[in-house]
C-alpha cells in the first residue's frame, strides 16, 4: 500500500509542473508568436498619478482612471494601453488589471486602468460609451504624458475583454457612437483573454440579461450589436487572444470562433489556449498568456 501511494505521489510531482506552468497551444498567422521572436527588455521605472476622473462633469456617473507613467527619453512618445477589468460588467474594480497595468508600464507603455458604470443600473451600451470617453480622455492627455495616440491598444479580461474588443472593432459602427461624439475610439490593437466574443451563445444568464436589459428573443439586435464577432472586418485592429480550454463560464468556442473570423478578413491574430484552465484559473495564472500578449502588443507597436 504504501509503495502504491508513494507510486501516486510521484506522479502527482511530475504533474503538478505542468498543470502550475499550464501548457499552451499557441497559433498565429504570421510566422511565428511573437513570443518566439522576442529579446528581453530592460524594465524602466514607473511614476503612479493620483485617480482622477477621466468622465466629464455632466456624465451619468463619475469615473475614475488609475494612470501609470512610464520613466523613458523625455523626447520620445510612448505607446499607451486602455486597460478595463472583469467581473460580468457588474461587479470588481481596476484593483484586478494593476500588476497587469504596472507589467505594462514597465515595458514603456502609459498606462489608464478605468472604472466603468456597472449593469443593471446602467445598459449596454453605456459601458462602452464610458471607454469611448476614456479614449477622448487619452487624447487630451497626450502632449502632457508624450502618448503616440497612433499607438493605444486594449487590454481587458472576460467583461474587460468583451468592452476592449467591442471598442477596437466598432469604431466605425454609427449606432454605438459615443452621444457626445469624438472620433478617438480607434485602438492599434487588443491583448484579450476569457472574451464573451458572441453574446448570441448564451442561454439568457442573468448576467448578459441584465447587461443588454432583455433576453435574446426581446433584444436581439441589442445582442448582435453588443457581439464583437458581429463587427470583424478587415479593418480590425490585431488581437491577441487568450482563453481557458475548460472554460465554463465563457467556453473556448467564443475565442476560436473569433480567431477564424479575425482571420478570415485578413486580421492579424494569435490565439493563446491554456490547457487545464477555466475562466477564473486562466486569469489568475496568466503569466504565460501576459508575456505572450506583450511580445504581440509590442510587435504591432514597436517594431515598425
Amino acid at each position: 500500500m504504501r509503495r502504491l501511494a508513494a507510486g501516486w505521489w510521484r506522479r502527482l510531482a511530475l504533474c503538478l509542473p505542468l498543470l502550475v506552468a499550464g501548457c499552451a497551444t499557441h497559433l498565429s498567422t504570421i510566422n511565428a508568436p511573437a513570443i518566439t521572436q522576442s529579446g528581453p527588455r530592460p524594465d524602466v521605472d514607473v511614476r503612479r498619478l493620483s485617480p482622477r476622473p477621466y468622465t466629464p462633469p455632466d456624465w451619468p456617473e463619475s469615473l475614475e482612471a488609475r494612470v501609470l507613467l512610464p520613466d523613458t527619453p523625455a523626447d520620445a512618445r510612448r505607446p499607451a494601453a486602455l486597460l478595463v477589468h472583469g467581473g460580468g460588467w457588474q461587479r470588481r474594480t481596476p484593483d484586478d488589471m494593476e500588476e497587469i497595468a504596472e507589467r505594462l508600464a514597465r515595458r514603456g507603455y502609459v498606462t489608464v486602468n478605468v472604472a466603468y458604470r456597472f449593469a443593471p443600473e446602467h445598459r449596454f451600451p453605456a459601458q462602452l460609451h464610458d471607454l469611448q470617453q476614456a479614449m477622448a480622455w487619452i487624447h487630451e492627455h497626450a502632449d502632457a504624458w508624450r502618448i503616440d495616440t497612433e499607438r493605444i491598444v486594449g487590454v481587458g479580461y472576460s467583461s474587460g475583454a468583451h468592452l476592449v474588443s467591442l471598442l477596437g472593432v466598432s469604431a466605425n459602427v454609427d449606432a454605438l457612437a459615443k452621444p457626445h461624439g469624438g472620433d478617438h475610439a480607434r485602438l492599434a490593437a487588443v491583448l484579450a483573454g476569457g472574451l464573451p466574443s458572441d453574446l448570441m451563445k448564451f442561454d439568457d444568464g442573468r448576467l448578459v440579461v441584465e447587461f443588454i436589459g432583455g433576453t435574446r428573443a426581446e433584444k436581439s439586435e441589442a445582442y448582435r450589436q453588443a457581439s464583437p464577432i458581429t463587427h470583424v472586418d478587415a479593418d480590425a485592429p490585431p488581437h491577441f487572444l487568450f482563453h481557458g480550454r475548460w472554460d465554463g463560464l465563457v467556453p473556448v468556442d467564443h475565442a476560436t470562433d473569433f480567431h477564424a473570423a479575425l482571420v478570415d478578413h485578413g486580421v492579424t491574430s494569435e490565439l493563446y489556449l491554456q490547457h487545464y484552465r477555466g475562466h477564473f484559473t486562466s486569469f489568475l495564472l496568466r503569466d504565460g498568456a501576459i508575456e505572450a500578449g506583450i511580445a504581440f502588443l509590442d510587435r504591432q507597436l514597436l517594431d515598425d
